[in-house]
């Protein structure tokens, strides 16, 4: 994944957490994030640097991360 503009990281954000099925909670608690710094991040309020989210991208495809395998578990 390239550098992400400033405007799109909110979205990109976003797009993480929906792709895992999980809502913001618990995309929080499993990956140690604090609640409001995913809230503001996905709300643009500030910005998710870009190595965090190339960080979350990577895993969330390597770990193959989503909802109904956490559940299955």
């Amino acid at each position: 994944m390239d550098t992400v503009l400033v405007d799109e990281k909110a979205e990109v954000v976003k797009k993480l957490r929906k792709k895992t099925g999980m809502n913001r909670r618990e995309f929080c608690e499993f990956f140690d994030i604090p609640y409001r710094t995913v809230s503001e991040w996905e709300r643009g309020g500030r910005h998710a640097p870009d190595y965090v989210i190339r960080l979350l991208d990577y895993y969330i495809k390597m770990e193959n991360v989503s909802k109904k395998k956490k559940e299955a578990k």
